[in-house]
């Protein structure tokens, strides 16, 4: 027997009702917000995520899944979906577009080569949005009331939001060094990856998984000393206008995210709901001001998040949300005999192509299990068809819920089931 991939699930139709239900409300939302959709491809050039995530993330060392196509050019299954996101934003010359910025939001399958968890997979769907074209705190305010407004529009509570700012690239170039200095009398005791990440990217030493608890990171420089007036200015904007709508907010300094790309804003949202698991991060996301110009784009600034669809509906059992299924259909239509069996073909498909649901027997069952099969799809109607309805071209029309029965004329039927439903 071939078995699924480790990494991977199936949705079976008793779960994809709830994926359906989540990805419809997210379309809805983003029409509230001015959001229009984007798809990109499912694998890209490797060298845009080398490039556009940072050689020296776990997602390009360690995590990516990457092959040779037949003309020896090197692909890699998009990991995230920013970098797709800037790459088709600068190949279609979107910056010339009238409506600026340019608010896109995107849904899809991700795909990352890491340790199976709860609520993580090697195949995962992301819902993201980027708003390009606007260095504004007001659109990096307008993004995670967005992301706040999308958790509680699915009944969630117990939510917490971290905010920091990473500060411009003169910031982050004097926090980096300061970082150096700091952790360069211990660096030896850290796991071989901040060891490597001493000289390239210090600020990857903070979110360490194996190391966050050393004493050397609780007690590591803050990047809010740091912050230059620019930067330091354009933070107190956005937590000022945050203030305003009534979002609140934690700061955390050491909250730098896990892609070399951001700037400025860095948010997460992480849920508290007893049960949730350890890794109680939910969503993050953040500025990026140097993304377009690192892929040869013009000199425009982005921002956006991304949420996992799983880790939602893990959110939602947590706090006991149930998404409720709309698991019935209008009519079912059983049958007696060949002939009205033959009809039953006809008529199923003249209600389905009149908006009807509907369903028959096709396992060749007796009329009681065809009307158990009747109770098991939860049809809000049932009708029999025999010898003596072909006759009078004329059925009754079981009302499920409460028993009764009335007679139509086949020609009424379709009208009749409009009406009652």
């Amino acid at each position: 027997m071939i078995n699924i991939p480790r990494g991977t699930q199936d949705i079976l139709p008793k779960d994809s009702y709830k994926w359906q239900y989540i990805e419809n409300k997210l379309h809805e939302l983003m029409k509230i917000y001015n959001y229009k959709e984007i798809r990109t491809p499912i694998f890209e050039s490797t060298d845009l995520f080398s490039r556009g995530v940072g050689d020296s993330t776990d997602v390009v060392q360690k995590e990516m899944y990457t092959f040779k196509d037949k003309g020896d050019r090197s692909l890699t299954l998009r990991p995230e979906g920013t970098a797709s996101v800037v790459r088709s934003f600068i190949e279609n010359k979107m910056q010339g577009n009238a409506n600026q910025p340019v608010k896109l939001y995107y849904t899809g399958p991700m795909f990352r080569y890491e340790r199976k968890q709860k609520g993580r997979y090697r195949q995962f769907v992301q819902f993201g949005v980027e708003a390009i074209g606007s260095e504004n705190p007001a659109i990096d305010v307008e993004i995670i009331a967005m992301l706040v407004h999308i958790y509680q529009s699915f009944g969630l509570k117990n939510l917490k939001l971290v905010i920091n700012s990473i500060g411009d690239a003169e910031s982050r170039a004097d926090y980096s060094k300061a970082l150096q200095e700091h952790f360069e009398p211990v660096i030896d005791t850290f796991c071989q990856d901040c060891q490597n990440r001493l000289y390239t990217n210090p600020m990857r030493i903070l979110d360490c998984k194996v190391d966050r608890d050393k004493e050397a990171v609780k007690n590591a420089p803050k990047i809010t000393e740091y912050l230059n007036d620019y930067s330091r200015s354009y933070f107190e904007e956005v937590k000022t206008l945050l203030d305003e709508i009534g979002i609140e907010y934690e700061i955390d300094s050491n909250l730098v995210r896990g892609l070399d790309y951001y700037t400025h804003t860095a948010f997460e949202v992480m849920s508290n709901a007893e049960g949730f698991g350890a890794i109680t991060t939910l969503c993050g996301g953040g500025r990026y001001n140097g993304l377009l110009e690192l892929l040869d784009g013009p000199k425009e600034t982005g921002i956006g998040f991304a949420l996992s669809i799983e880790r939602l509906l893990l959110a939602l059992e947590a706090e006991g949300i149930e998404i409720e299924q709309e698991d019935s259909i209008d009519l079912f239509i059983a049958t007696m005999g060949e002939q009205a069996d033959h009809y039953s073909v006809e008529l199923l498909n003249k209600l389905r192509l009149a908006g009807i649901s509907c369903d028959k027997d096709y396992l060749s069952r007796k009329l009681k299990g065809q009307m158990k099969q009747a109770d098991r799809l939860n049809a809000a109607y049932t009708i029999v068809i025999g010898e003596d309805e072909l006759q009078k071209e004329q059925v009754e029309v079981k009302n499920m819920k409460t028993g009764e029965s009335e007679p139509v004329a086949f020609s009424e039927l379709e009208n009749y089931l409009k009406v009652e439903s």
